[in-house]
């Protein structure tokens, strides 16, 4: 028995809570992961999983295993590092939860990542909301604003900027806004996302200024209301990684440019500090970079040397 190879599958089955998931990360059958584990029951007597129809869990002497394995998992590996005999590209599989809006994002910038690393495979899945990620069989997630699940690593990766839009043709047509006041005069398009949806809060000199503005067209959908807006069919206040894209092509321009949104917090959460894989960190870090390149975006402004009402353009730091 190949002891060190069922260890780190006995780890990866109790960490995603299925064999099913663990066969399509290790390339094997589902039938092969149960056999690693029977073969270690074997080994020392134990029953390691309780199974039903429905769910798998950990037995006391499973957790006892899992104590000791996890150290020696994780000293092989760091012994790998070290002595540069682990692979040079990570591989298997990463499960990322993730906003419907980060996945639009992320998801065109992600074939540059699968090029460079040929052996490694990123699954998005998308909601608004995540359970337990162990349940959910989540290797790392996205979440947005602040978070309730102290059992969870996380690390701070950024913040989301919130950003009011609208088509050129839209604002020529109305006459631009100069100040968030003017939105109530505005047909405005709303992300329902709860009480006050309506209400848009922007950071002025005087300190922060709260609109409730009007709108014939609610979403609970964030790229429904996108498209409303693309559409021409009013003013839109969503995250700018939502149109980020959109404002680069000069689909959508920016409105109220000197007046910000606050920003939410972005934080990457994943379910152990323990024996994190390369493959995961390896994505952590391409969302981080990406994270960035938003950040870098200090303003939006209007090139007023184009035509009409110009196209918008990034301004970055330097």
């Amino acid at each position: 028995m190949d002891l060190l190879g069922a260890l780190s599958i006995l780890v990866r089955v109790a960490e995603t809570g299925s064999f099913s998931a663990v066969a399509r990360e290790r390339q094997i059958s589902k039938a092969g992961v149960a056999r690693h584990i029977s073969q270690l029951e074997g080994h020392f007597g134990v029953r390691l999983f309780h199974r039903t129809t429905r769910k798998l869990s950990v037995t006391g002497d499973g957790n006892v295993l899992l104590y000791h394995a996890r150290p020696v998992l994780a000293g092989i590996e760091g012994m790998e590092s070290v002595l540069s005999r682990q692979k040079s590209s990570p591989s298997g599989l990463v499960r990322v939860g993730l906003s419907a809006a980060a996945g639009r994002y992320l998801a065109s910038r992600l074939p540059d990542l699968l090029a460079k690393y040929p052996e490694l495979t990123v699954e998005f899945v998308i909601g608004d909301q995540f359970g337990d990620m162990i349940e959910d069989r989540l290797d790392l997630a996205l979440r947005i604003g602040d978070l309730s699940d102290a059992s969870q690593v996380s690390h701070h990766a950024g913040t989301s900027p919130r950003i009011t839009v609208a088509t050129p043709t839209y604002i020529k047509a109305t006459g631009p806004v100069s100040k968030p006041s003017e939105l109530v005069h505005h047909t405005c398009l709303v992300h329902d996302t709860g009480p006050d949806s309506n209400v848009w809060t922007f950071v002025t000199p005087g300190g922060r200024e709260s609109v409730r503005v009007s709108s014939r067209f609610f979403a609970n959908d964030s790229s429904a209301v996108r498209l409303a807006a693309r559409a021409g069919c009013g003013i839109a206040f969503l995250p700018l990684v939502e149109v980020y894209d959109d404002l680069r092509a000069g689909e959508l321009a920016p409105v109220l440019i000197d007046f910000p949104a606050a920003g939410v917090p972005l934080f990457l959460v994943y379910p152990s500090r323990r024996h994190l894989a390369p493959r995961t960190r390896l994505v952590m870090e391409f969302i981080r970079r990406q994270i960035r390149d938003i950040e870098k975006v200090l303003t939006i402004s209007v090139d007023q040397s184009s035509a009409d009402l110009g196209r918008p353009s990034l301004v970055r730091s330097v």
